[in-house]
């Protein structure tokens, strides 16, 4: 029985905690989601997990090198003794090698020393590795900004639908008014079909803002890989504005940081190819003729020692390559200031957005204090028979307009902050 009711209880707990995360989503969350729901995101792994392969294959260089060989040949002539015995002296049977060779035998190396060439290699790879994620970063980068746009515009929509319904309700009372003001002799049903224009005229505009919002929402679930519910609340951020001195970190800074990287340890390794390498040897085998080359018969040997290998061919290219290298970290540096020329450019601008929509969202509760009065009163003029309805309307419009100014500047000013952020630093 007990484990029934707890069988029972997880369900329950599971679809409430879902409930409870359905019914809020922040730009944050939206963000993250997006970047897990994103496609190339398996690319992170498969970088990571072809750096760890390609790492061990490096490393098998250490190992001991064991290799099998097996020759026959025949040559044109061999070595021999061509000496005079004195006169009187028995006669010695001297032998020399057949010309016709045989040998099977294994080798096996271990490298003692490789100049570096390993590590070098290593470096290499991890330095490849980086830039490849750092790119996918980048492209990342492009796919949070539209997550950014998206998320406001839905937050915009929505100040937007909080203010028609206001709107719509402030009609409707009025429709109730104009309603009295005929049946009183004070208005006609002239005035009354004004108002039932601007009611319809609402109603459709309420209908452009729904279908715009649920194509925004839309956009929004393929992009984070979540269906959307119709009750779902979009937080709106705080306003939280970046210090003065808040560091630039772009992900297109951080690849420049990458490629530079990658730059040095390909210099590593041109400088390690140029040094010797010493190993270790051990060979075991069998041929005629073995290690006596007088003998001709079968036999097997071993021998080892210590060897040492310096190739100097590199030496041809090394000057041109590492020129070459040079002037790839000259381009880097260009491309790394010309970015932050054109960043620099962009960031003034972006903070006057930020002071300007500062500013003038300092005004509109002022506005909007004002205007209602300027409807009140219009209303108590048609009340008296001082004022068409129709006045009364354009005075109802002119409130609802600047009631949407200020939601729209609360939201532009809300973007302007985000878009300086992430100019920053892409979050």
């Amino acid at each position: 029985m007990k484990s029934q009711r707890i069988t029972l209880f997880i369900p329950l707990f599971l679809m409430s905690a879902f409930f409870i995360n359905a019914q809020s989503l922040t730009i944050e969350d939206c963000q993250r989601m997006a970047r897990e729901n994103y496609p190339a995101i398996a690319r992170f792994n498969i970088i990571e997990n072809i750096k760890n392969f390609t790492l061990e294959n490096a490393n098998t260089a250490y190992f001991p090198q064991l290799s099998l060989n097996a020759r026959t040949t025949w040559q044109s002539d061999v070595t021999k003794i061509d000496f005079k015995l004195p006169p009187n002296f028995p006669p010695v049977d001297v032998p020399f090698p057949d010309k016709d060779q045989y040998q099977v035998y294994a080798q096996l190396n271990q490298i003692i020393w490789d100049g570096g060439k390993v590590a070098a290699q290593k470096e290499n790879i991890a330095a490849n590795a980086e830039v490849e994620k750092q790119k996918l970063e980048t492209e990342i980068y492009s796919l949070q900004e539209r997550v950014n746009h998206v998320f406001f515009g839905i937050l915009l929509l929505n100040e937007q639908l909080a203010q028609q319904t206001t709107l719509e309700k402030e009609l409707q009372r009025n429709y109730g008014n104009v309603q009295s003001y005929v049946a009183n002799g004070v208005a006609n049903d002239a005035d009354l079909s004004a108002v039932k224009v601007e009611q319809l005229k609402a109603n459709q505009q309420r209908i452009y803002m729904e279908s715009a919002l649920d194509s925004y929402i839309k956009i929004l679930s393929v992009l984070i890989g979540q269906n959307i519910d119709e009750k779902t609340t979009f937080v709106k951020p705080p306003a939280n504005l970046l210090p003065e001195d808040a560091a630039i970190n772009r992900p297109e800074l951080q690849l420049i940081e990458a490629q530079s990287a990658l730059l040095n340890s390909q210099e590593t390794v041109l400088n390690a190819k140029n040094r010797p390498v010493i190993g270790a040897f051990a060979q075991g085998g069998y041929g005629k003729p073995a290690l006596n080359m007088l003998s001709n018969k079968f036999k097997p040997y071993f021998m080892g020692g210590v060897s040492l290998s310096w190739n100097f061919g590199s030496l041809y290219t090394y000057k041109h390559e590492k020129k070459s290298i040079e002037q790839q970290k000259l381009a880097l540096h260009s491309q790394r200031e010309t970015f932050l020329y054109s960043l620099n450019l962009q960031l003034p601008q972006q903070q006057n957005e930020i002071k300007k929509y500062y500013q003038t969202m300092q005004d509109d509760d002022e506005i909007i204090r004002l205007r209602r009065q300027i409807k009140d009163a219009a209303e108590v003029k048609v009340e008296n028979g001082t004022l068409t309805v129709s006045d009364l309307l354009q005075e109802i419009n002119a409130l609802e307009i600047v009631k949407q100014a200020k939601s729209l500047h609360e939201i532009q000013y809300l973007i302007s902050i985000y878009n300086l952020r992430f100019t920053l630093n892409g979050k």
